[in-house]
Order: C-alpha cells, then structure tokens, then sequence
C-alpha cells in the first residue's frame, strides 16, 4: 500500500521516460465507461424521446378527421424542459479524470488513479510509455468539451459573445445539432471499452499513425514490450554466479 501511494502507476516518477501500468490503466478505464454509459442513456432520451408531456385523460375527439381518415383528437400537451446539471458535473469529473493523468504530480489528485493502482498491486505490471496514453486522453477531453457545450450552450455562447464583442452565437437556442455529442460518446464507449475489456487502445494507435506521418514524436516503442522486472532477475542471477565463481577461485 506504501508503494502505491508513493509510485502510483509509475514505474519511477522521477525517471527521464515515464512507463505506467498498463493493468491499472484498464482497470480505470473500466470504472470510468460508467460515464459514457450514463451520457448514453440522456442523450438518447433527449433526442428520441418525444419533447411532449401529454394528458391522456384530456384526449377530447374534435368530431374532424384528417386525409387519412384517422379521427383528430385535441389534447394538453406540456412540452418537457432539461437540466442537465448532473450531467454537467459529471462530464466536468470525466474531464478533471482526463487531464489528471497527463502528468505525474496532478495523477496524485485523482481518486480513481489510486483506486486502479490499488486493485493492480498484486498483478504483474506491463509497463507502457506514458506519452501514447497521455494523447489518447488529450482526445478524450476534446470530446467531454463538445459535450459539455451541448448541454451548456448558453454559458459557451456568452463566452464567445464576450471575447468577439458581437453575437455570433445565439444564446435562447442550442446551435449544436444533437447528434454530434450521441455519435462522440458512443466513439468514446467504444474506445474505452477496447481499452479496458481487450487492452487495445485506440487512442494509442492513432498517436502510432501520427508518428509514422512524422506529425508527432514517439517514445522508443521497442521499449514497450520489455519485461523489466525478468532483466533485473537475470542481472541479479548474472551477479549472484560470478560472486560464486570468485570464491570458489
């Protein structure tokens, strides 16, 4: 436990070329897809769930039927209103969890960090550069932005307002079309769930990709798949038999 609260994930915070535990990353990643689970279920009941509260019991018939000859009912409907306060919160916990892990100082703060860290100290740790994690989740934070503005538009309408000097975004109306956040979350449940049930980060792939463009820089990726801990106990051993053959000589 005194290991974990002082290395978290890290193989050696103070190292040159940072390496986090890839069982711990998989485990947070898995506590963490509650939340895009969640983003799911509003937006699918924001978008095709029908706006209209209507009172069945004040169904009155017009005596009218329309071209189709169905009888036209007239009805008091209450057109329903949102908060997404929780949702707010809850996408502002996701972003603090993104940016938390970017760095080794500001991953101390983060409780789900030490709650994966914890739950993988008795597992064999495979060590992974930090630099390929810390893009897929600058990619992640860029999607929990558009959606915090979808369910804020007014606050970021402001915002823009006030910096531009002008109105150019509206502030009584939503101008993001709803299905941009429903097809980035269900991209973000996909992602993680890759990272976590199959250990298969995207995001990591695609900063590969950009390395391979020459866009971005890359950490020595043959390092990757080293088995550190097996090289000490050979060095170890290597150590243990020349003392032995010295003594014997």
């Amino acid at each position: 436990m005194l290991d974990v609260l002082k290395n978290l994930w890290f193989r050696d915070p103070k190292e040159e070329t940072i390496f986090i535990n890839d069982v711990a990353v998989r485990i947070r990643a898995g506590i963490l897809l509650a939340i895009p689970i969640f983003m799911s279920f509003t937006l699918y009941d924001a978008i095709f769930v029908s706006n209209w509260i209507v009172d069945g019991n004040t169904a009155v018939d017009s005596g009218d039927l329309d071209w189709d000859y169905h009888v036209i009912y007239h009805v008091d409907a209450v057109k329903r209103t949102f908060d997404y306060s929780l949702q707010t919160w809850v996408l502002l916990y996701a972003l603090f969890e993104m940016l938390s892990g970017l760095f080794v100082t500001t991953s101390r703060v983060s409780p789900i960090i030490l709650l994966a860290s914890f739950l993988a100290r008795k597992q064999k740790p495979v060590w992974k550069p930090l630099v390929p994690k810390r893009f897929a989740w600058v990619l992640g934070s860029s999607f929990i932005a558009v959606c915090l503005v979808f369910f804020n538009p007014e606050v970021f309408a402001n915002w823009v307002n006030t910096v531009a000097g002008s109105q150019v975004l509206p502030t009584t109306s939503n101008y993001m079309s709803p299905y941009i956040p429903l097809v980035l979350v269900w991209i973000c449940l996909g992602f993680m769930w890759l990272e976590a049930i199959l250990g298969y980060c995207v995001g990591c792939k695609i900063h590969a990709l950009l390395v391979w463009m020459g866009i971005l820089k890359e950490e020595c990726e043959t390092c990757n798949n080293i088995d550190w801990d097996e090289i000490a106990r050979k060095n170890q051993e290597r150590l243990a038999k020349q003392e032995a053959e010295n003594k014997t000589s």
